[in-house]
């Protein structure tokens, strides 16, 4: 009965350990600096740990998520071109998507510019879809939101 009993516990043991979480490969950060009087450069950076990765919002269509941004709309500030992407792009061919693929190791600081309107305290907020994948597997597509204060 002993055995039963500690083959129970042994399996219990082994299941509670496999079923932790592990923590994101990654971490995300948001800023503003005020680069002149009423226009603010917003930053979205994600550190990714190695051997992970993460995707240019430039990655084609048939190919892994690209990261894409999503801004809550607000008549307090105005949105001035498209985010740019700063960090070290690398192009490959992934055979399991079929396509060439652009793509991120370790920091990408996604900038963008905002406009504000009058000297109003505002927040810009939204969220961001990324996925991020090694050279085994990639996690499934995540949405993360954020809200950057402009004062």
């Amino acid at each position: 009965m002993s055995r039963i009993y500690s083959l129970f516990f042994a399996l219990f043991l082994f299941f509670t350990a496999v079923a932790q979480p592990h923590p994101a490969p990654y971490t995300w950060t948001y800023s503003a600096k005020k680069i002149a009087g009423d226009t603010y450069e917003l930053h979205f950076t994600v550190n990714v740990n190695s051997p992970w990765h993460t995707y240019s919002q430039f990655t084609p269509d048939g190919g892994p998520i690209p990261t894409s941004f999503s801004f809550t709309k607000n008549p307090l500030y105005t949105i001035d071109g498209k985010v740019k992407e700063n960090g070290k792009l690398l192009n490959k061919h992934e055979a399991v998507f079929g396509v060439d693929v652009k793509y991120f190791n370790g920091k990408v600081d996604f900038v963008q510019l905002v406009k504000v309107k009058g000297n109003a305290r505002t927040n810009f907020s939204g969220s961001v879809e990324f996925m991020v994948c090694n050279d085994q597997q990639c996690l499934p597509p995540t949405t993360e939101k954020f809200s950057i204060p402009l004062n």
